[in-house]
């Protein structure tokens, strides 16, 4: 039998998640920044990158090649 979290429970959840998809996403940002950074000046001749540069890049590759899908029934 399947047992549902009280709605007390699941509102202490909610925010959290949020904040945890909000810290996972500056993580990869900084992970991309620093492998850009340490990578592409040396390979291609490209100039470092800052944070925000790195923040927009994960966004642009998301909605290129990961953004939602429709599953079609």
């Amino acid at each position: 039998m399947i047992e549902t979290l009280p709605m007390q429970a699941a509102a202490g959840i909610v925010p959290l998640m949020i904040l945890l998809f909000i810290g996972l996403l500056f993580l990869f940002s900084l992970l991309l920044q620093w492998l850009w950074n340490i990578t592409m000046p040396d390979v291609f001749g490209l100039k470092e990158i800052t944070f925000w540069q790195a923040f927009r890049l994960l966004i642009i590759a998301g909605l290129l090649f990961g953004g939602p899908t429709i599953v079609g029934s």
